[in-house]
Formats: structure tokens, C-alpha cells, sequence
């Protein structure tokens, strides 16, 4: 079964914008979000798993 792109929501790292459906280019965009909200806060999500991430890397090179 497809994604229903057209009712995702996306965050624009360019703009800083919420956008829902592919209104710009991959490369500027993260995303699929199913809520708006959950867009508008995709910056925090991506620094917490960036951070959960780095742990995980030192805690496996130990």
C-alpha cells in the first residue's frame, strides 16, 4: 500500500516552513509527518536522534 503523501506533512529546513503533500525539493524537505504539529517540531525530533544516535555509537565502541 502507497503512502498517502498528499495528507503528510513536511518540514522545509530552507524555509522553516510546514508543508503538507511534496510542495518543494526532497533536498530541503524532512519528513513524512502525520500531523502538522509533529512538523513544526521536526527540528527537535531530529536533534534527539541525532543525540540517542552518538550514544549508541560510543556506548557500541566501548
Amino acid at each position: 500500500m502507497a503512502a498517502d503523501t498528499e495528507h503528510q506533512f513536511w518540514y522545509n529546513m530552507r524555509t522553516g516552513e510546514v508543508e503538507q503533500g511534496f510542495q518543494s525539493a526532497s533536498i530541503d524537505r524532512v519528513g513524512p509527518f502525520a500531523t502538522h504539529v509533529e512538523a513544526t517540531h521536526a527540528l527537535e525530533k531530529l536533534r534527539a536522534n541525532s543525540a540517542k544516535w552518538s550514544e549508541d555509537d560510543a556506548r557500541d565502541n566501548q
